[in-house]
């Protein structure tokens, strides 16, 4: 299959993809703080930057998104069909990076959790998730 878009113009739309203050991310920290809980965003101090940080639950949260983090069986972790060596690297190293991440942080004494993309979806459903991630920490 042919991109029918010049690589230019690939090339400016891949470099306007967020990676802080996604849509997924917004929906988890509105229903996190509608929760009743405080947490802190994007602290440098940690590895990986998580995107949510709860300091009295010593919790850190990485919202992931479904392609760019390859969600295992997702749909939303297609992978593009041109340039599939550079894509195949590129999501490897970032998979790489995440589980080291996630262990530098447990090594520090923090629990790393992953959320989805695709699981912010349903409010209900991510309401469940956040809940039970909580209650383990009661």
């Amino acid at each position: 299959m042919v991109d029918h878009i010049s690589p230019e113009r690939r090339s400016w739309l891949m470099s306007r993809v967020k990676g802080k203050n996604t849509t997924p991310e917004i929906r988890v920290r509105q229903l996190a703080h509608a929760m009743g809980l405080r947490f802190r965003l994007h602290r440098k101090d940690l590895p990986g930057r998580p995107d949510l940080v709860f300091p009295k639950y010593r919790l850190a949260l990485f919202v992931h998104g479904c392609f760019w983090h390859r969600h295992p069986n997702c749909p939303k972790a297609s992978s593009p069909k041109t340039r599939s060596q550079f894509w195949q690297s590129k999501f490897e190293k970032n998979v790489e990076r995440d589980q080291r991440n996630i262990e530098n942080l447990r090594a520090l004494g923090w629990d790393a959790q992953v959320i989805w993309e695709c699981e912010t979806k349903d409010p209900a459903e991510l309401s469940r998730r956040l809940e039970s991630l909580f209650e383990r920490k009661q």
